[in-house]
């Protein structure tokens, strides 16, 4: 069994994982919008260029999301997509690339248990945890 992050957006989720490819170095492997689904006749015409489903390819892990129909979209809260790395220098890349016109709630620093440790809320309202852990 595998689980990985599904991430809701207000109509910005193909803008949004466009960005996640240009900081995280993945892929898009499927996108699909709400006009060209088998269900478009239940969205708003206007939404029907936004995103169904979109699956980002990590490597190992995924990353999946939409674009919540309109009056439904929740501020996501209560989570955070954790990046564990092992290379200090690129930590700080992807953090500073994610943190771009986003919030820094803690900056990546040093921390007893990390080489590299920060919370940051991105432009879309994502929020990231990036763990650089330190050899135990």
């Amino acid at each position: 069994m595998r689980s990985n992050p599904y991430l809701s957006f207000n109509g910005q989720c193909e803008e949004a994982f466009r960005f996640y490819e240009e900081c995280l170095g993945g892929k898009i492997a499927m996108l699909m919008t709400y006009g060209s689904s088998p269900t478009a006749a239940q969205a708003p015409p206007e939404w029907h260029g936004k995103i169904l489903h979109v699956t980002f390819d990590l490597g190992e892990s995924l990353l999946q999301g939409a674009d919540a129909l309109p009056g439904h979209y929740v501020k996501p809260q209560g989570f955070s997509v954790v990046l564990n790395m092992d290379d200090p220098a690129e930590a700080e890349r992807v953090f500073d690339a994610l943190a771009h016109e986003g919030t820094v709630e803690l900056p990546l620093q040093q921390t007893f248990w990390a080489k590299r440790f920060g919370i940051l809320v991105d432009r879309f309202g994502i929020p990231w945890t990036m763990n650089c852990a330190a050899p135990m």
